[in-house]
């Protein structure tokens, strides 16, 4: 059985007497440890997908599996329990608390979790050694998602689930910090999910899922993914 498992997902949102199709049937396996790009043009579903997967949102028909668990039949306590313990979130604009520091920021992680990491360790793992103490304010961008990666990673999750993680960086900061994700899944094992516009990227996944219309347009396995230091765009 595989690790992550889709199978015929609908989702449909009513407007007043209109209904949205934001996805339509979508199917897809995802293995344990797989640095997974899904990508797709804005309103493809990339996020809904994402956001169901996360147990942000629930579906209209279908089954998500995640682990041998059902997780589209969790009632809403189970999902935030769900969400509490198995899932790491990573998203485009950061969302740290403004007034702790970059430590307090991952530290507030770890005191939700089950199995937390140590959090030296985890500071370490993203470079930020030297700006533990800072605050969101006196970081870079770059160092503001590093401390969102870290503080996603401290709770240990099952799932690294990642909103365009570079959309608000530049290019090079993008490229470290995609460079950090790729190589954490290699080193922990962890499954990491990446959610882009960006089709450069596809080179860099052992899996890419293409999102078009709400449905799956393809998934192709990647046997030789490149470092994303070799990729331009």
């Amino acid at each position: 059985m595989a690790y992550i498992e889709f199978r015929e997902v609908r989702k449909t949102y009513r407007m007043g007497e209109t209904e949205i199709h934001a996805l339509s049937g979508v199917n897809f396996t995802i293995e344990q440890g797989e640095f997974v790009i899904l990508v797709g043009a804005s309103g493809a579903g990339k996020s809904t997908i994402l956001n169901i997967l996360g147990g942000m949102d629930t579906l209209t028909s279908g089954t998500v599996l995640v682990d041998g668990a059902e997780v589209s039949s969790y009632s809403r306590k189970k999902l935030i329990e769900y969400r509490r313990h198995d899932v790491g979130f990573v998203f485009q604009f950061y969302n740290l608390i403004q007034n702790l520091t970059a430590r307090e920021n991952i530290e507030l992680a770890t005191q939700v979790s089950r199995h937390p990491l140590p959090i030296d360790e985890v500071i370490r793992a993203v470079g930020l050694e030297e700006r533990a103490n800072n605050f969101p304010s006196q970081l870079s961008g770059g160092e503001q998602q590093r401390v969102a990666i870290a503080r996603a990673l401290a709770k240990n999750p099952k799932l690294l689930l990642c909103d365009e993680p570079t959309g608000a960086l530049d290019y090079n900061t993008g490229k470290a910090i995609l460079k950090l994700l790729q190589d954490t899944a290699r080193s922990s094992g962890m499954t990491v999910i990446i959610i882009t516009h960006n089709y450069a990227l596809t080179a860099i996944g052992d899996k890419v899922i293409r999102v078009k219309n709400g449905a799956i347009e393809s998934v192709t396995n990647n046997p030789h993914p490149m470092d994303i230091a070799d990729v331009e765009w």
